[in-house]
């Protein structure tokens, strides 16, 4: 059933739809993803917007309102389907806002572990990213999940971890990385561009490596070092021949992201990226 209440450490993943195929495809992905999980609920949320038609006629408040009582309907009825396909619990919310305004306050309310949002197939094209996903990537210091059209989620083996180890590793996100691991048994691949562990070492970046060991002690990972003028190329045909399952990154790394929007080498990009990627906030 639907949740209205949930227990205050219950662990809280929120997904985004607008009913359209790419946004209700990613809310698909992150109901099968918490069902392998323990303690945690999907807040699924719809940004209601009044259709043109109705605003530009003369339409009374009851109808308008009526069709937000509609919009509830067919998201709690979605929450209901959810809920009993997946075996989770599910908390619909529809809002007047726009997404990354109700966002936002969906943030303060339940401090989610993570956002899933969809992603269409040629935004990389906008300047990586420019649209209300990748907005919001930009924006908002949370992890967010971008799931392309073509993800399902089948399990996870190969987790493909892009990183400018020079510029730093979060803590929080190697617990991530390794939480991710250690759910899904699957093998992490650290993705080095340009330089080897032995160039790291020799520029003084032992101790960022060293961090990275200390933070996957436990989980099966290996590094691998990749010589390319494009980054953007290097990732895409990295996820193919390894056969990745996610992509994560840390966007917020300016030198190793600043590379990587020119657009010439995002259009590169736009065309493969057919896995979801995971943009965690520095």
């Amino acid at each position: 059933m639907v949740l209205s209440t949930a227990p205050i450490n219950m662990k809280t993943i929120i997904a985004a739809t607008n009913y359209t195929e790419l946004a209700e495809n990613a809310v698909e992905y992150a109901a099968a993803a918490i069902a392998r999980l323990d303690n945690y609920r999907l807040v699924l949320f719809n940004s209601f917007t009044v259709p043109i038609h109705a605003m530009s006629a003369a339409v009374s408040a009851k109808d308008v309102q009526d069709l937000l009582d509609e919009n509830k309907v067919l998201l709690q009825v979605k929450g209901l389907f959810l809920a009993e396909q997946y075996g989770i619990e599910v908390l619909p919310i529809t809002t007047f806002l726009c997404v990354e305004e109700a966002i936002e306050e969906l943030l303060v309310k339940f401090e989610p572990d993570l956002v899933v949002m969809g992603m269409g197939d040629k935004s990389l094209e906008q300047e990586l990213w420019g649209n209300t996903t990748t907005s919001i990537i930009k924006k908002l210091h949370v992890p967010i999940l971008a799931v392309p059209a073509r993800a399902r989620y089948n399990g996870m083996k190969k987790v493909l971890f892009a990183c400018d180890v020079m510029r730093g590793v979060s803590v929080p996100l190697l617990e991530r990385i390794k939480e991710i691991a250690l759910i899904t048994q699957s093998e992490v691949e650290i993705l080095l561009i340009n330089e080897t562990v032995e160039d790291l070492n020799a520029k003084g970046g032992d101790l960022a490596l060293r961090r990275i060991d200390e933070g996957l002690e436990g989980i099966d990972y290996y590094y691998k070092n990749i010589k390319s003028d494009s980054i953007i190329h290097c990732i895409a045909d990295e996820i193919k021949k390894i056969d990745a399952d996610l992509l994560i990154m840390a966007p917020q790394q300016h030198g190793f992201w600043g590379s990587m929007v020119h657009r010439s080498k995002t259009r590169i990009m736009a065309s493969g990226l057919n896995i979801p990627l995971l943009s965690f906030p520095i």
